[in-house]
């Protein structure tokens, strides 16, 4: 692929000087600012040859440059080299530098342009602003990859289906009923929902478009009197279609979204979040029809049902055997001398839990990090360069599992051999704050950025602290990384207020750049814990299932009550996974879960 970029790159020039754009860009991102997207979006690999997930590329006359993060910062020269685009490293991850390069390097009055299809009318607002002062113009009306793309991969066909009330907790009519009583609340009489899994929790529907997230590609518009799927006919089969139609929702062909935002009837009001609506479409409402808006669906499919939570026990169960399996061969596999590389143990992880009932793939890539990779945050092993893991030093296995009975995300960090004290220490710190948080009770009206101090303080007292949040939402069979709530220092999903039914990740690490890295994450669903003359208070209860390694744990410097805390933990683990095992699963779990 490599090899055709400079004649893409040529070609996109071409095209750009043609319509007076002195500047073009290409993010890492789809119409519905997915985490996943179909091949038809990957433009940015295809112009640039860079397959890494985040990064933004920007094209001049004379400069093609490659904007992403410390992750990716050697796949990035391996892939960029001879391409005629420069790598740019990325300070801050995620941050738009690229933007202030076009303050620095372009002439007042230079015309950036973009397919205002994949930017959202927030990013571009924004944008706009730290364009002013340099006097730099935006046009985002041109999607010159089109014009340029001749072989492009087309939108997967695949069949959506419909996710069984009996795993969802509610039926779609109830779902619509909740969103539209919001909207008659507000005066409003539709709401444009561009996000999929938001689509998809709505409307009961899953699909299979996107690695890793069990959605597909559309739009909804739910309205007062009727609701609108904007999708490709053949993807909804006769059945789906009508039973869609019982409940109130019509059938629209995917393209014809913008038209359909355009022609709103007169008088009628649509709400939209600019902070996940493109500003194509943003600009396509009329704006005396336009009512700027948080999407219900999204706070009401962040707090899960009754149903939901008792299912989601069962997907636990079924993924701490299949973890049990994986590490149990990892140790058979090393006693034997046998080669496991990271991305190999990566692979048998799927094996393992494909072998459970209901399972359909995975919740994301596992990040498996052995010794120094497990320092790198979010590393993801790639087979033609992946670490030998040999029985010495500590191991970083984070991944998940999409069950039909919901979504997984776990990590374990274990010892091949004896653990050094400070490994021991480090390890422990870190189990510390996951322990706080896992015990914290709280009261109502907390948010994220408080509950993320208690995973923090055992490691700030040794003046340690790690880079990431402490825990991001999830969905339930949906996607792994699930707005709006989190624990993290910050504005943001920090700032969601925590409420019963919840599920969140509970992650605190440590990483020491070139030694190893320590995470521990199980995922904690809210629940109510008390109502005194205070007020009511809140607690969180831990649903994964599996061992944390007893031999990294400093015993002198648990707490007791933290060491009550494992203890139960473990117990629990016990009960729940002992019946589903062979006896000598059943031997290797005891084992692992002795009490302290």
């Amino acid at each position: 692929m490599q090899n055709d970029i400079p004649g893409r790159l040529s070609a996109l020039r071409a095209a750009m000087k043609r319509l007076g754009l002195h500047a073009y860009m290409a993010p890492s991102s789809d119409p519905h600012q997915s985490e996943y997207m179909a091949d038809y979006w990957l433009a940015r690999a295809w112009l640039s040859g860079f397959t890494g997930s985040a990064g933004i590329l920007v094209v001049t006359a004379d400069h093609a440059g490659l904007w992403t993060d410390s992750r990716y910062f050697l796949q990035a020269e391996q892939e960029l080299a001879n391409t005629g685009v420069e790598l740019h490293k990325q300070v801050v991850a995620h941050a738009p530098e690229h933007l202030e390069w076009f303050c620095a390097n372009l002439p007042a009055g230079s015309m950036v342009g973009f397919d205002g299809a994949l930017f959202t009318a927030n990013q571009v607002r924004q944008m706009a602003k730290t364009f002013y002062e340099s006097q730099l113009e935006i046009n985002h009306q041109h999607d010159l990859v089109s014009e340029i793309w001749k072989n492009r991969p087309a939108l997967p066909a695949d069949e959506a289906y419909e996710f069984d009330e009996t795993y969802a907790g509610k039926s779609r009519r109830e779902k619509l009923d909740l969103i539209t009583d919001q909207l008659a609340l507000k005066g409003v009489d539709y709401l444009l929902v561009p996000t999929l899994d938001d689509i998809a929790w709505t409307l009961n529907l899953r699909g299979s478009d996107v690695a890793f997230n069990p959605v597909c590609i559309s739009y909804l518009v739910v309205g007062r009197e009727a609701s609108h799927l904007f999708i490709q006919k053949e993807k909804v089969s006769d059945l789906l279609r009508t039973r869609l139609g019982v409940d109130g929702v019509l059938l629209k062909p995917y393209e014809s979204i913008e038209s359909f935002l355009q022609q709103l009837p007169e008088g009628k009001k649509i709400g939209i979040d600019p902070s996940v609506t493109s500003i194509r479409l943003f600009n396509a409402v009329p704006e005396s029809a336009l009512v700027m808006m948080d999407m219900p669906p999204r706070r009401f499919k962040a707090i899960k049902n009754e149903v939901e939570i008792n299912h989601l026990h069962e997907a636990m169960r079924k993924d701490g055997v299949a973890l049990l399996r994986l590490f149990r061969w990892l140790e058979a596999q090393l006693k034997a001398e046998a080669e496991v590389t990271e991305a190999g143990l990566a692979q048998q992880l799927i094996v393992f839990r494909s072998e459970q009932s209901d399972y359909v793939g995975e919740s994301f890539p596992a990040i498996v990090g052995y010794n120094a990779n497990g320092a790198i945050v979010h590393y993801h092993p790639d087979p033609d360069h992946s670490a030998v893991i040999y029985p010495e030093g500590i191991l970083l296995l984070d991944s998940g599992g999409q069950y039909l009975q919901g979504t997984t995300d776990i990590t374990r960090t274990i010892a091949l051999s004896d653990p050094t004290p400070q490994q021991q220490l480090d390890f422990t710190l870190v189990l510390k704050g996951h322990i706080n948080l896992a015990m914290a009770q709280f009261p109502e009206g907390a948010n994220g950025i408080q509950i993320d101090t208690y995973a923090r303080q055992p490691l700030w007292r040794y003046g340690l602290n790690y880079g990431h949040g402490t825990g991001h939402g999830v969905g339930f069979f949906l996607n792994v990384h699930e707005p709006p709530q989190g624990f993290a220092p910050s504005v943001g999903r920090g700032s969601t207020v925590i409420e019963p039914g919840m599920l969140t990740s509970n992650e605190p690490g440590l990483y020491r750049t070139g030694q190893y890295g320590i995470r521990t994450e199980n995922l904690v669903v809210c629940e109510r814990a008390a109502t005194t003359e205070f007020g009511a208070f809140l607690r969180f209860r831990t649903i994964s299932l599996f061992p944390i390694d007893r031999r990294l744990i400093a015993e002198n410097i648990l707490a007791k009550e933290e060491m009550i805390w494992l203890n139960e933990y473990h117990a629990e683990v016990w009960k729940a996974l002992s019946p589903l095992l062979t006896a000598e699963e059943q031997h290797w779990l005891a084992e692992q879960t002795q009490p302290l």
